[in-house]
């Protein structure tokens, strides 16, 4: 078996777990031909089109390649068709679609993959995916590294800055976390946190910060010290998206939870050092009435209830909203409650009793009685919702949770409060242009602003500008156009602490930027640029993370 190197086992092999079996007489670099299809592929290539695939792909289409937001991309579909067709239109079919994207949300890739990397993808996918290898507690508990214990740690903070209004900025392709202090604009630290972070959570304290990457990796940062530094490291899966902190009273502070999606798992850990605790697999039925098996049941997003000792962890190709009981963290009672398929990201409404979860697949928003941990209500929105957290308003049409759409210009607004037409989407509007791409919303109960991104549409006029609306009278308020100095697609919002600064990234450009907004007049309050700043995306406020506000 061909040996890869290091960096290829820990994005390809840790990840997609490509594993090519080869007569040892074989010459790797000679192309073979796979299956009936006559397709030409070395193992080189297999181990470049798998970390492409990993880096770019497995989000929408899965790891092993089974579909989710977006559809698989098997060669042999599973009832038995060939689902591209012949392998020359296979080619060109493929070739279209990761050039030019699709209106449902699927970026165009000509311009960011080369060439070369275009026409090799266009072969690996019409070759079977790679198996995935185990990875369980004796694995997880092997790659834990607690760099600085407890008792070694200060126990107050070791400087005068205000730490709730810190922002956490992940620099995604740079595998980086920068920690900003949001008072006085100025660089802290960055730190080398893993490839590809997808999200920060913060400790219910709020000194700590926990980082999750596509690689697994999770990442403890200790504010307490003069630069945050990082204090313990573990690695929970090959790929994943999620992580969480108990944020009920009595047990701040104690125990972490990971969502993996390669392997399908949810694992409990010490919060203070990182020590694994226990490890529950997700596989299991469908929600639907088929009860199809599902092997890869990733765990999309997982957030932490206020109310009661639970976390709510979403599992997506299963379409079940997991329940998590903390109290026995080594033997979680876990509550599955059927819903739709595939589950992604949400938030809470207002009052944090009841958690709203985009199964963008199905078209559909999931409302959870959290503790009364039951199903309320699947609700109709719009082509393939995409809220990230979504975010709660308030005006004449009640309390209003937003989402807004990968696959259509449309932000719904549901109804949140007791009454007439709850849990229905009592307002519909758009954006600026035409088409979808939307990831994000974000407002803030002392804003009278909405805003939201189009990232993922394929017009650049459209991707790097977002719209501010009256969250009044839900009226278009300003679009505002990346600024002079600026260029990549705009993503992600985050207000400071006071809730009166708006930060937006500017990403996959030349002159990337974290860009603030006064939110009262629109101006821009300051631009943050360096060699430091690599294609920053998401950005994570001390205190609004730690409280959900959103």
């Amino acid at each position: 078996m061909k040996k890869l190197n290091l960096l290829i086992v820990l994005i390809a092999v840790a990840t997609l777990s490509f594993s090519c079996k080869k007569d040892k007489k074989e010459d790797s670099n000679e192309p073979k031909q796979v299956a009936s299809n006559v397709i030409s592929i070395t193992d080189a290539e297999m181990e470049k089109g798998s970390a492409i695939f990993f880096d770019r792909c497995a989000g929408c289409h899965g790891s092993s390649r089974k579909g989710a937001t977006g559809p698989h991309l098997l060669p042999i579909a599973p009832e038995g068709n060939n689902y591209l067709g012949t392998t020359v239109l296979k080619a060109a079919g493929l070739r279209a679609f990761i050039e030019n994207g699709t209106p449902g949300g699927m970026p165009e890739w000509k311009g960011i993959l080369t060439e070369d990397e275009i026409e090799l993808m266009t072969r690996f996918l019409q070759v079977d995916p790679p198996a995935i290898p185990p990875y369980g507690m004796k694995e997880m508990t092997a790659s834990w590294n607690l760099i600085i214990p407890v008792a070694d740690r200060p126990t107050k903070p070791q400087h005068k800055r205000n730490i709730d209004n810190y922002f956490g900025v992940i620099m995604r392709d740079a595998g980086k976390v920068a920690i900003i202090d949001g008072d006085t604009k100025e660089k802290l630290v960055v730190l080398k946190t893993g490839f590809a972070v997808h999200i920060l959570r913060t400790s219910a304290s709020g000194r700590y910060i926990y980082s999750v990457g596509r690689d697994g990796r999770i990442t403890m940062i200790d504010t307490y010290t003069d630069v945050p530094s990082i204090v313990a490291e573990v690695k929970g899966g090959f790929d994943a998206r999620s992580v969480e902190v108990s944020k009920f009273k009595g047990f701040e502070d104690k125990y972490l939870v990971f969502g993996g999606y390669s392997p399908s798992h949810i694992a409990i850990i010490d919060a203070q050092t990182l020590e694994p605790l226990s490890i529950t697999p997700t596989a299991g039925n469908a929600c639907d009435g088929d009860k199809e098996y599902i092997e890869e049941a990733r765990v999309a997003s997982i957030v932490a209830s206020h109310t009661d000792p639970v976390w709510i962890c979403n599992i997506k190709e299963r379409g079940m909203v997991a329940i998590v009981d903390y109290t026995d963290p080594r033997s979680p009672k876990i509550t599955e409650i059927p819903s739709a398929r595939f589950l992604h990201d949400g938030g809470f409404d207002s009052t944090g009793h009841y958690f709203l979860v985009a199964a963008n697949a199905s078209n559909k928003i999931v409302v959870i009685d959290v503790p009364n941990k039951k199903l309320v209500k699947i609700i109709e929105t719009g082509n393939t919702p995409h809220p990230g957290r979504g975010t709660n308003i308030k005006n004449d049409l009640g309390n209003l949770w937003v989402t807004s759409h990968l696959g259509e210009n449309k932000l719904s607004f549901i109804k949140t409060n007791p009454g007439e037409n709850q849990w229905t989407v009592v307002k519909e509007i758009k954006a600026s242009g035409n088409g979808g791409g939307a990831l994000f919303v974000k407002s803030h109960p002392k804003s009278k602003h909405l805003w939201v991104d189009r990232t993922l549409n394929p017009d650049a006029t459209l991707n790097s500008a977002v719209d501010v609306f009256d969250t009044n009278t839900l009226e278009l308020k300003k679009t505002l156009k990346a600024p002079e100095g600026v260029d990549g697609r705009a993503v992600h919002f985050e207000y400071n602490k006071a809730g009166d600064e708006v930060w937006v990234s500017y990403f996959m450009g030349e002159k990337s930027a974290i860009v603030i907004y006064n939110d009262k007049d629109l101006t821009i309050k300051k631009i943050i640029q360096g060699d430091w700043v690599e294609n920053p995306t998401g950005k994570f406020n001390v205190y609004n993370t730690t409280h959900d506000i959103y």
